[in-house]
């Protein structure tokens, strides 16, 4: 702060004041004393008040300095942790790209017929393969009426052989989720037990062999395709068993190898 145009007009009024005692009386070196007086006490107290506001802005400036480098710091953590965030959703983003383009994948292999086909077959050699011993199952079997079959698992004595064929009943299963109404959701209804009578028709004419085959077995690589069969369509199902032709989905073959691979060690224990 600039100090002095104040003092200056401090000295201006003292030197008025002694020009004004000096026409009014005879104490003029009085006077003139006590306006040096006066301009020194002036003096210091602005030189006080200048060593003050010195220390005060000094006090300040510290102040915003120290402000300013935890706020520069802070600034810097918050960086560094927002660049780490990003890193992760960067990588999140990645998983999820690769994601949708193996779901695109999957769906071109459902929308195909034969690769659908071929994608239920893996599944179901993969479960076989996990919990029978080879000499247990045979896959692409032919039987004695020439019929080839998906796979076959031989078990001791009755039931004997087990035909497994596989099916995905996709297109019909689909048109019951996108259905609006009941008008649509009725003939999706009417396609989709077609589609699984017809199957079941064919797999009783096929793989049911007199003195060689009891039992056959549909497998629905889709545990949603099987929950609808089961609540929805009891009379399939009662159908079905008529002809002697069962439903197994991923989660019921795997119960139903599991067992079949118990008694095959049963089997084994008691000749021994």
């Amino acid at each position: 702060m600039d100090w002095t145009l104040p003092v200056a007009g401090m000295i201006v009024v003292a030197i008025a004041a002694f020009f004004a005692g000096r026409r009014s009386g005879p104490d003029q070196t009085d006077k003139l004393d006590q306006i040096i007086k006066i301009q020194a006490e002036l003096s210091g107290r602005v030189q006080h008040s200048e060593s003050s506001l010195n220390e005060r802005l000094e006090g300040l400036s510290k102040r915003v300095g120290e402000g300013l480098n935890q706020h520069t710091e802070k600034t810097g953590e918050t960086l560094k942790g927002l660049q780490e965030r990003l890193a992760v959703i960067d990588s999140a983003q990645k998983n999820i790209t690769d994601l949708s383009q193996q779901m695109v994948g999957l769906q071109d292999i459902l929308s195909n017929k034969q690769a659908r086909g071929a994608f239920g077959e893996f599944q179901m050699e993969a479960l076989i393969k996990d919990a029978l011993p080879p000499s247990a199952y045979a896959f692409q079997a032919t039987l004695s009426n020439g019929t080839r079959v998906d796979c076959l698992i031989r078990l001791p004595g009755p039931p004997g052989i087990i035909p497994i064929d596989s099916k995905f009943p996709l297109e019909a299963y689909r048109a019951i989720q996108r259905a609006e109404n009941e008008t649509d959701k009725k003939n999706a209804n009417r396609n989709f037990s077609k589609d699984v009578n017809t199957h079941i028709k064919h797999i009783a004419e096929r793989y049911i062999i007199a003195n060689e085959t009891d039992w056959a077995i549909m497998f629905l690589p889709s545990e949603a395709i099987f929950a609808e069969l089961n609540s929805n369509f009891p009379n399939i199902i009662e159908d079905a068993q008529r002809r002697r032709v069962g439903f197994a989905s991923p989660s019921t073959l795997m119960a139903l190898v599991n067992t079949v691979g118990s008694i095959l060690r049963d089997g084994r224990m008691k000749e021994q």
